[in-house]
């Protein structure tokens, strides 16, 4: 026979996977964050630029000769005044060139258009202008094959970042490792927010059907509310794993496909990049530890939700109270972008280790390669501090379930949670 606790976890984890809501979610934002990704290339690919002709009144006889033209934008020469040029309807855009356009381009170049260019139109104009300018401004030197000298001194500087406390030298990828910090924070904030919440709004909504009254006299409220938190973060852990599933099957698909894309002699940082990705058992650590924060955070913050639920009537005087825990959470997301700019300093590690804010600073530290001791203790200070926690939740919960009709004050909360 199944004890009430199990029952109570399964009660609320077939409630909520069972939903129509659930299901659509789940499958489908995987796939829209891929569609977002991949759109604009194919937007990229599939549009047609309007082709556009800039009249060009050149009063310096030399920056039109090097203007090219491309498969949008035409350069043609326009021999009449500027106020003939902005008269004639025909005209779309005039490029104004002043006499000094050479030594002084800001104040003498103008660019008319009918309506606004679109910001490519705007940049291809600018970047021919700042070519011209330079080779004109070269050839004054009257220095033989200067742009070619110029040319072989310039270094495209890109290089490989290898562990010096690795045995093996497998180079890692700085952006690589900033983007995914970045996207596993993103995913903890959302995840620990939603489903904290979620706890919160579900203790609410039986407190005021009194449905809690009549389950309370078979069951204990702290079994109860620890039945409700742990069902739900199910709910929330089969959502992750769905997901990772369909990224990972994703990424076996595509990162074969870019490795073999890639030479040799292509950027070190791509290369490592690629390397990076196709490192099953790196991946699978990030994945592995993401959980495993997931869990640690969601489990200290539900229970501080389930305490505020358990207080209050209603969302509205939830949501005032309800900025205890969310404000923490909000200042480790912002923190967590200076962590990922300096993971090995004093801050990023003394807040890595703050339960309050380890869930996400710690995340924005592992793919930067952490000692494993850091995150082990990480992980200890947090999951001990959710036994705290919920012990103390725990006492606020029994008592608040019980009470209607008024908001309780910070200071009777405590008394609550001070009970015996």
């Amino acid at each position: 026979m199944k004890s009430s606790l199990s029952l109570i976890i399964s009660r609320e984890y077939l409630q909520r996977v069972r939903r129509k809501s659930f299901i659509i979610t789940t499958l489908l934002v995987p796939i829209l964050m891929i569609g977002l990704m991949v759109a604009p290339a194919l937007i990229a690919m599939f549009s047609t630029p309007e082709a556009k002709t800039i009249a060009v009144i050149d009063d310096t006889g030399q920056i039109f000769s090097h203007l090219q033209d491309s498969d949008e934008i035409t350069f043609e020469s326009y021999t009449q005044p500027l106020d003939s040029a902005r008269a004639d309807a025909d005209v779309e855009a005039i490029l104004a060139i002043g006499a000094n356009a050479v030594d002084r381009p800001n104040q003498s170049i103008t660019l008319y258009y009918r309506g606004a260019p679109t910001l490519s139109t705007d940049s291809y104009i600018q970047s021919q202008l700042k070519d011209a300018i330079e080779e004109l401004r070269l050839r004054a030197y009257n220095i033989e094959n200067l742009r070619q000298i110029l040319d072989e001194i310039n270094v495209d500087l890109s290089y490989p970042t290898v562990r010096i406390d690795k045995e093996e030298d497998t180079g890692t990828s700085s952006m690589l490792s900033y983007f995914l910090s970045l996207l596993m924070d993103l995913m903890l904030y959302t995840f620990i927010l939603i489903y904290g919440q979620m706890v919160m709004t579900s203790i609410i909504e039986e407190k005021n059907n009194r449905v809690l009254e009549i389950v309370v006299s078979s069951v204990k409220p702290a079994t109860l509310m620890m039945g409700k938190v742990l069902g739900i973060g199910l709910v929330a852990i089969t959502q992750i794993l769905i997901w990772g599933l369909i990224i990972s099957m994703c990424t076996i698909w595509v990162v074969p496909a870019v490795g073999a894309s890639v030479s040799a002699g292509a950027d070190a940082e791509l290369i490592a990049a690629v390397g990076q990705l196709s490192d099953i058992g790196y991946i699978t650590s990030l994945f592995t530890y993401m959980l495993l924060f997931f869990v640690g955070g969601y489990l200290f913050y539900s229970a501080i939700y389930a305490a505020i639920g358990s207080a209050v009537d209603n969302i509205q005087d939830a949501s005032q109270l309800s900025t205890i825990p969310t404000l923490p959470i909000i200042i480790a997301l912002v923190a967590s972008m200076s962590v990922m700019q300096n993971p090995g300093s004093s801050l990023a590690f003394w807040l890595s280790m703050i339960p309050f804010t380890s869930p996400m600073t710690m995340m924005s530290r592992i793919a930067f390669d952490v000692p494993f001791w850091e995150i082990m203790l990480s992980l200890v200070l947090l999951y001990a501090s959710f036994i705290g926690v919920i012990w103390i939740a725990a006492k606020i919960y029994r008592v608040g379930i019980f009470m209607y009709g008024k908001k309780p004050s910070f200071v009777e909360i405590i008394r609550w949670a001070r009970y015996k």
